[in-house]
């Protein structure tokens, strides 16, 4: 899955056929490290999207738009002010690098005809998007780094620009077979390893691939290889240096099953057995959206739920903390009936207790057997007998006390394990809106306050009151294969809506049993009976949207709402049940059809 130089020597072809000679009508900076460039050409408008994210570099056309900051960055005005109407002139890669140069052309504020090069570097957590003049002099970049950061190179304006050689790799393009085959025996390791270690642009998945056509194994060791072997891997390598060469790409994703494994700018034939099978596109652009889709947004999403997810998980361990405790205290409890006993045995057979004696062996009354009580010397059978009393009592309310306590806290704990889920199920920001106010009204985190005026007795004055957050984020929404609608809550104030205010009684609920999930509804419409497939499919929905996720087998519960109730001073979400169905199924959604 590595964005490695053929593809995008593959995304360089693309451009340059889609984008040079388009005008750059519109430039957004949608995030802190992302830019979403609109460029006009003779077939319409085209979007380009450049992230530079240290997580997930991409760049890709798309027809997707996204929302931008009412305060464009200042990246973002600089781009405007040099480049807004600009001509493409082309883009370029030196050699396999996973580097693409944009030239652009426009005028200056003296009506000069200028040229500026916009540089994206994906590489990993050192992807950069920096705008350089013609002289090769960087104005910006959306990442500035200094020496402080690096001390390879400082990427700040007024500094020249440069490919930093962190390693020493050959070019593929200009490589002839005495080269080829003294980098590879140079290196003692298995074959792909040495492949993809001794070349720009070769990712492991490519050099895989290489050894498979080859005809080698790539797990072998390059000195087990023989002249055949390294002439069979030239003559492939050479056959892929010439692809690159002609352009002659064929973008590819290889499934295993239901879910996709690899991706690259040629054909992937190692993946051609069982259920592997691959997908074939016409250009890489929509080959990465669709790859990377799922993958970018739940990035994005966690970024900027970071804050809420360590508010939760700080309070979480310390309620776990805290529970740990409280149970190792109720286990001390469980003695509390042993002193009872001894005290009501001392009550009972205390008179032949001898002064002085340390212990007494006596009959238990309750069970029938021989029992040997501790005695205090100094004490008498009677004393011996209140100690035990005090003893069994303060062990009593203690155990009274924590039963109360540790019922609090594992409540809170559960609580929160549902925060949890909720902000791994969420996918929009507009999702952590309600996540969001459930922490506030729950404690976890202060409401912002809009200050505003109130009339009192003496006319207006100063009061501060509560902001409450715009909620658009709405359940999660598919229809069965039967054309069931199933509605599945994101958080656990959906849930409650969901399933309280939404649901009719004869609607069908779902949940994963015994761990933080979802509610899933299944409406009904009057239908006395549902299909077994639509059963299913809820069930497989209740188990993909709880801590169930990715497992084999989940055990579901699910009733009808009507036997749905909500305890009485219940956190939202929570809910009893009595009487219900199991069923016990996976947690593939794949094939269910989402609105």
């Amino acid at each position: 899955m590595a964005f490695d130089g053929v593809t995008i020597a593959n995304i360089v072809k693309e451009l340059n056929a889609e984008l040079a000679g388009g005008r750059l009508n519109k430039i957004a900076q949608p995030e802190s490290d992302e830019l979403l460039l609109t460029v006009k050409t003779p077939t319409g408008q085209k979007k380009l999207y450049i992230s530079a994210s240290a997580s997930l570099p991409l760049i890709y056309l798309t027809e997707t738009n996204k929302p931008s900051p009412l305060t464009a960055p200042n990246f973002c005005m600089l781009l405007r002010k040099h480049l807004q109407n600009g001509r493409i002139l082309s883009f370029s890669q030196p050699g396999l690098e996973r580097i693409i140069h944009m030239d652009v052309e426009h005028l200056d504020e003296m009506g000069d005809l200028c040229r500026k090069t916009l540089v994206i570097e994906i590489m990993g957590k050192h992807s950069n998007i920096i705008f350089c003049n013609e002289e090769n002099v960087i104005i910006d970049s959306i990442k500035r780094v200094s020496a402080a950061v690096s001390s390879i190179r400082e990427v700040l304006p007024g500094k020249p620009y440069f490919v930093a050689q962190t390693q020493d790799k050959l070019d593929a393009l200009t490589t002839d077979f005495p080269a080829f085959y003294q980098a590879l025996s140079a290196k003692p390791q298995p074959a792909y390893k040495a492949l993809y270690g001794s070349f720009s642009g070769i990712s492991p998945i490519l050099a895989q691939e290489l050894c498979f056509r080859a005809g080698i194994d790539g797990e072998q060791p390059t000195a087990a290889m023989t002249e055949d072997d390294y002439q069979k891997l030239y003559h492939t390598f050479h056959q892929l240096v010439l692809t690159i060469q002609s352009g002659n790409f064929a973008p590819c994703i290889a499934y295993t099953g239901a879910q996709p494994a690899d991706y690259a700018a040629i054909p992937l034939t190692m993946y051609t057995q069982g259920a592997d099978h691959i997908v074939s596109y016409d250009n890489m652009s929509p080959l990465l959206e669709s790859f990377y889709a799922e993958k970018n947004t739940i990035t994005r999403i966690r970024q900027k739920s970071a804050d809420l997810r360590r508010i939760v998980q700080t309070a979480l361990e310390r309620n776990i903390k805290k529970y740990d405790l409280q149970m190792r205290q109720m286990q001390d409890t469980e003695k509390r009936e042993k002193y009872r006993i001894y005290g009501e045995l001392l009550n009972t057979y205390g008179y032949s207790a001898k002064p002085g004696d340390k212990a007494l062996e006596t009959i238990n009354y309750y069970t029938g057997e021989s029992i040997t009580i501790p005695l205090d010397p100094m004490l008498s059978a009677t004393e011996n007998a209140k100690k035990y009393f005090d003893k069994y009592n303060k062990l009593k309310r203690t155990h009274e006390a924590l039963t109360e306590l540790t019922a609090e806290v594992k409540s809170e704990i559960d609580h929160l394990q549902s925060i949890s889920t909720a902000l791994d199920i969420a996918l929009l920001e507009e999702d952590l809106v309600e996540i969001k106010e459930e922490l506030a009204d729950s404690g976890y985190i202060r409401r912002k306050y809009n200050v505003g005026r109130h009339s009192g007795k003496n006319g207006s004055k100063s009061g501060q009151n509560p902001k409450k957050a715009k909620v658009t984020s709405k359940p999660f929404h598919y229809v069965s294969s039967d054309g069931f609608h199933i509605y599945v809550g994101k958080n656990n104030y959906q849930n409650e809506e969901l399933t309280f205010q939404f649901a009719n009684g004869g609607d069908w609920w779902f949940h994963a049993k015994n761990m933080p999930g979802s509610h899933v509804i299944v409406k009904t419409e009057g239908s006395a009976e549902l299909p077994d497939r639509t059963f299913e499919e809820a069930g497989r929905l209740a188990a993909y949207y709880s801590q169930g996720r990715g497992q084999d087998k989940v055990e579901i519960d699910y009733i009808q709402k009507k036997h749905v109730k909500k305890p009485s001073g219940g956190k939202p979400g929570f809910v009893v049940y009595y009487t219900n169905y199991s069923l016990i199924i996976d947690s593939n959604i794949e094939g269910i059809q989402q609105l």
